[in-house]
């Protein structure tokens, strides 16, 4: 199609009339991501951190002929200090050792911290194991509330529960009344009185680990019995993490600061520094620094995209982007109106990009997968977009069946593979790509929550989610009725 035969409309960067615009805040940022971090590491301070890791191993090692609690609680403090990942071969030897050595234990804090390190590393243990809390009544036994660690541990525990766990469901409620009746009575000590303060209003399996991370180091260096080269490591370790996921935003800022999208698509929205955030909550490890960006510019590009077809564009405009978007193809370019141009000659330039990258290390495969995805989602937009146009209200089935796809986890999941080393094959790509329970079951919890939470604010899809809304409503009261 040439660009002679376009709408009226598409001619020109940006046309006058009504579109459903909606109305976003401005970044928050500003530029501080733009320039560099001005710490540089020295040879002495990456020496300092490498002794330090190696005292920790020796600890980790020597643990396993030591007692049960003190190597629970020197696995448990070592994750939550964030610093596992140096550590992960050794910290699953100790567990396993644990694990076949089948520990039995009366006391609430050793039951329940093994409980939660093994199945926070895979290993299968049966909430039966809490049975031995419970009264002749089935109740839980009300002398555990006078041990406040022993209940947190619970509650923590609790947060691993499985479909059909009925003793965890009642462990959390007992535990979190309990727990807050400790926190009002101000008895307990600092700093045991902020980790149940930090727990009760998030506990540690919904947290983001580098957050988590800086959180805890804070508690436990005023924790008296503190090991000092375990503090010093976290806190050394911390820091050099924080400088190179400082240089990567700053690289990726400055690419996107090049494209000029504050000028040539000012109805969008600017999240990088969210999405980046967001990120490092997959994976925040060194290694995965490329893994990390390529995510980071694809979240930045759907961004782009979801506003351009929920907050701006035109039914006959949008229906020549998705045109070109199904083919990624420079040939259609010139098809597109001027603002469109602003996305799609970035869009390609950035599979280009992906595509070298990847040819170099021999994995350009994993690039077809990344456009696919891209691609569903780009239709499942344009579906949204033209059942609003068309007034035409979806069954919630219908609605869900799209939606999962346009919010994008699906897409995430894939592309987070892009980036990552040899362990990742082509059949985890294909695992991926064909939609498996764990992607589909998140996509519509998270779809829910985006629209419950943002449906009265913004465009086009959620009208369309409204409506649809008042749809089952509707259909169920015709079903109570027959």
């Amino acid at each position: 199609m040439s660009s002679s035969k376009l709408p009226s409309s598409t001619h020109g960067s940006m046309s006058n009339q009504k579109r459903p615009t909606a109305k976003f805040h401005p970044s928050v940022w500003g530029d501080i991501f733009l320039s560099s971090p001005t710490t540089n590491v020295d040879a002495r301070t990456k020496l300092q951190h490498e002794e330090l890791k190696e005292e920790v191993r020796r600890m980790i090692k020597v643990v396993i002929d030591d007692e049960l609690l003190y190597k629970l609680r020197l696995i448990d403090t070592i994750k939550r200090l964030g610093v596992s990942y140096h550590f992960e071969r050794e910290i699953e030897e100790v567990l396993l050792n644990i694990y076949e050595h089948d520990y039995k234990d009366d006391q609430t804090v050793e039951t329940t911290l093994q409980f939660r390190l093994l199945r926070e590393n895979g290993l299968g243990v049966p909430c039966e194991w809490f049975n031995k809390f419970k009264d002749d009544e089935g109740n839980f036994n009300m002398s555990l509330t006078s041990d406040v660690k022993g209940l947190l541990e619970l509650y923590e525990a609790s947060y691993l529960r499985v479909h059909g766990e009925d003793i965890l469901e009642e462990a959390l409620g007992f535990t979190t009344t309990h727990l807050g009746l400790a926190k009002a009575a101000g008895t307990i000590e600092y700093p045991l009185s902020a980790l149940v303060s930090h727990a009760l209003y998030q506990p540690i399996r919904k947290g983001l680990s580098r957050l988590e991370a800086r959180r805890f180091i804070s508690f436990y260096q005023d924790d008296a019995s503190h090991n000092k080269t375990l503090l010093k490591f976290a806190e050394l370790d911390f820091n050099l993490l924080q400088i190179l996921h400082k240089e990567e935003l700053s690289k990726i800022s400055r690419w996107k600061n090049g494209l000029d999208l504050a000028t040539k698509l000012p109805f969008a929205r600017d999240r990088l520094v969210e999405g980046y955030l967001w990120i490092l909550g997959m994976y925040f490890e060194p290694q995965y620094s490329l893994a990390r960006e390529i995510l980071a510019k694809t979240i930045v590009m759907i961004t782009l995209m979801d506003d351009i077809y929920d907050a701006y564009g035109t039914l006959e405009e949008l229906q020549l982007l998705t045109n070109a978007v199904q083919r990624l193809d420079a040939d259609y370019i010139n098809q597109l109106p001027e603002y469109m141009k602003s996305f799609y000659e970035p869009l390609l330039d950035f599979y280009r990009e992906m595509e070298e990258a990847m040819i170099k290390q021999g994995k350009s495969y994993r690039v077809k997968y990344a456009k696919e995805i891209f691609k569903q989602v780009n239709e499942s937009y344009f579906v949204e977009v033209k059942w609003c146009n068309e007034n035409y209200i979806p069954t919630m089935e219908e609605y869900m069946r799209n939606a999962v796809v346009s919010f994008g986890y699906i897409m995430a999941t894939i592309v987070s593979f892009v980036g990552m080393g040899d362990f990742v094959t082509p059949e985890i790509f294909i695992w991926a790509s064909n939609n498996p329970k764990i992607t589909y079951a998140s996509s519509i919890v998270g779809r829910l929550m985006d629209d419950v939470a943002s449906h009265k604010r913004e465009g086009t899809v959620h009208r369309l989610l409204n409506a649809t809304r008042e749809n089952v409503r509707s259909q169920k009261k015709k079903h109570v009725v027959n």
